[in-house]
């Protein structure tokens, strides 16, 4: 069983920026998906070894990446918009695939609330 504690989320005026944190004790594929308010969990971006991948949405203004010393997942958004307003959950795919499928990740963080105002 994994425990994955996100960190990081907050309130932010549009345009700027934040850092979330995911630890996580194992090494697998590891993502990152957003649910807003009456609105399905998305996809946001996702990494394994040297690959990355991202929602059309985030392209270019976010960036996922990992510190595998310190058991860490990062997702650094920039440029921030409001519809990024969402409660964000970083999840780990054991299978160690590099996908946008929700239903290949295993284990789940309880995810931190990031809030963009206009």
């Amino acid at each position: 069983q994994e425990n994955l504690v996100e960190s990081g989320g907050g309130l932010v005026q549009a345009g700027g920026s934040l850092r979330l944190s995911c630890t996580v004790s194992g090494r697998y594929a590891m993502g990152w998906f957003r649910q807003a308010p009456g609105k399905e969990r998305n996809f946001v971006a996702a990494i394994w070894g040297g690959s990355t991948i991202y929602a059309d949405s985030v392209k270019g203004r976010f960036t996922i990446s990992r510190d595998n010393t310190k058991n860490t997942v990062y997702l650094q958004m920039n440029s921030l918009k409001p519809e990024d307003t969402a409660v964000y959950y970083c999840a780990a795919n054991t299978a160690n695939s590099l996908t946008t499928a929700r239903n290949f990740y295993d284990y789940w963080g309880q995810g931190t609330q990031v809030t963009v105002s206009s």
